[in-house]
């Protein structure tokens, strides 16, 4: 009889494990703050893997925001809806009339007055592409007289070398396509973006490379528009799981990005 007690205590535990690891649906107020439209509209940017890339022949797209974008979705019971963008900017301008719910992108003092964040989610490195036989040759040099670096306009690599290297010239063009054009037509010395972006383009460009060292470092996190806030802390929730479980570095790695490592947990920031 004893044994048989013993056998139901730990079949009941299991049970209560396993109902304890199915992932919690949101409230009906937090499905609605995060998909008012009745499906999650995930804004993704173009030729960036941390957002999504998407391959020129079958057209099929993968990438950490795309993926991490579905898993919600998924998780929320919601349909996924990626709402397509070709650069950064663009996806920002989006969100002004309303055109996505959630993003993946750059967290900074300005665009925290229009978007709530989740913790980082991914860490990542910005640097240089430079062709081959390029007077480029050290992150440390690029701060110089008549050095042209390509710049995706309003991205945090604009902001950031508008600061650190104003004796540079920065060739600002709406996206990282257009910043390798510049680059092939001779019309910049290098490209200065997140790394994981400089080594999908480096393929691109053949004798290029991506430069040691790094001029700034970003936090990438899950951004909300404002106004939704009975979902945003389901978002949090969901992102803070999401790296504990192993969801953001298999995201990471199916989209091939280099120069990327998920965040650590919220705690330890």
């Amino acid at each position: 009889m004893k044994t048989i007690r013993v056998l139901l205590v730990a079949v009941l535990g299991v049970v209560l494990i396993g109902c304890a690891s199915v992932d919690p649906k949101p409230s009906a107020e937090a499905r609605a703050a995060l998909a008012p439209t009745g499906k999650l509209r995930v804004g993704v940017y173009l030729g960036n893997p941390l957002s999504v890339v998407r391959d020129k022949i079958s057209q099929e797209m993968k990438g950490a925001g795309f993926e991490l974008g579905q898993q919600l979705a998924r998780r929320m019971d919601v349909p996924f809806e990626p709402v397509v963008y070709p650069s950064v900017g663009a996806l920002l301008e989006g969100a002004k009339s309303n055109q996505w719910d959630v993003a993946l992108f750059q967290v900074s003092p300005a665009r925290a007055k229009d978007f709530d964040f989740t913790p980082a989610i991914v860490e990542v490195e910005l640097g240089y592409l430079v062709p081959s036989g390029s007077r480029l040759t050290t992150t440390a040099d690029a701060d110089a007289a008549g050095m042209r670096i390509a710049v995706q306009e309003k991205s945090q690599s604009d902001a950031v070398l508008s600061r650190i290297a104003p004796r540079a010239t920065l060739v600002r063009v709406p996206g990282l396509a257009a910043a390798l054009e510049a680059v092939k037509a001779g019309k910049a010395d290098a490209i200065g973006t997140t790394k994981p972006s400089l080594f999908e383009l480096s393929s691109q460009l053949p004798g290029s490379r991506v430069l040691d060292g790094r001029f700034a470092q970003e936090h990438i996190s899950m951004a909300i528009p404002k106004g939704r806030d009975a979902g945003v802390p389901y978002a949090r929730k969901f992102v803070e799981e999401a790296k504990s479980r192993g969801l953001v570095r298999a995201a990471i790695e199916k989209s091939g990005a280099r120069g990327a490592v998920v965040a650590p947990p919220q705690s330890a920031l």
